[in-house]
């Protein structure tokens, strides 16, 4: 497999920030926003339950290139994530336990090259919305400012003008933004604790697919370029089979403590 390597070009527009004949701000094609996943459906029928969720999601609006290793699709944010969540949760409503590896960029990353206008430092995007999937969903997600020594104190850019020492290289804070994200996971209500190198959302699909991709749009408002990357689980058999033994363990409980005699110490 070869990847070629292009520069988009972008257009000038007139009026745009700074002189005449700079680069206008990109569209999100040109931005480099999009995702590159793959599902993974553990059934003997995973052909048709992937093709089928493939063909039911609406790419309108997307450019989607499906590979024998991932599927690749560039556009709006919001498109995006809602073709996505179509895939994924066509896919889940199989029943079949299924995995998403989910990786989500924007800023020009890459064998994508493109130019901002003069004290622009990245280009922001509205917050996604999507509405509830029913699909239960549990996941691993790890967010990505890609900052160097130069982000917020470039010369002429608008944080290096308000920011102390201005135009002079200093240390890149990559961690206030993911300790940000992680705050915002817990009042979306789908924070769900920390492992190695995650953190653990378990909600319904939509909720942590907006929660992981408001904090990737929130922290490409600053800084150009963002990965997030979400490892996706549902109808996981080890979850049905923890929550049977709770439940079970509940009812025999129930059970006990009907049947012991009152003042007995059980």
């Amino acid at each position: 497999m070869t990847t070629d390597t292009h520069q988009t070009p972008l257009p000038d527009t007139p009026g745009a920030p700074g002189a005449p004949g700079a680069p206008a701000v990109p569209t999100p094609e040109q931005y480099g926003v999009g995702a590159r996943f793959t599902l993974s459906v553990y059934d003997s029928d995973y052909v048709r339950i992937i093709l089928q969720a493939l063909d039911a999601a609406d790419a309108t609006g997307l450019a989607v290139e499906t590979n024998d290793i991932s599927t690749c699709i560039t556009g709006a944010e919001q498109r995006v994530l809602e073709y996505l969540e179509q895939v994924i949760a066509g896919a889940a409503r199989s029943g079949a336990h299924l995995s998403a590896a989910i990786l989500l960029s924007r800023g020009c990353p890459g064998e994508l090259q493109c130019a901002l206008p003069p004290g622009v430092d990245a280009v922001g995007a509205e917050p996604i919305r999507l509405p509830r999937s029913g699909v239960r969903a549990r996941a691993h997600w790890s967010l990505y400012p890609l900052l160097d020594a130069r982000t917020a104190s470039s010369p002429g850019s608008a944080a290096a003008s308000a920011a102390p020492g201005a135009g002079e290289a200093r240390p890149a804070d990559h961690m206030t933004p993911i300790y940000a994200a992680i705050e915002q996971a817990k009042a979306a209500g789908v924070y769900s604790g920390s492992d190695h190198y995650a953190t653990r959302l378990d909600g319904d699909l939509a909720a942590v697919l907006t929660t992981a991709a408001n904090a990737w749009i929130g922290v490409g408002a600053v800084i150009q370029h963002v990965v997030t990357h979400l490892t996706v689980s549902i109808n996981s058999p080890s979850l049905a089979g923890a929550t049977g033994a709770a439940e079970a363990s509940d009812a025999t409980g129930a059970e006990h403590a009907e049947h012991a005699e009152p003042g007995s110490p059980e």
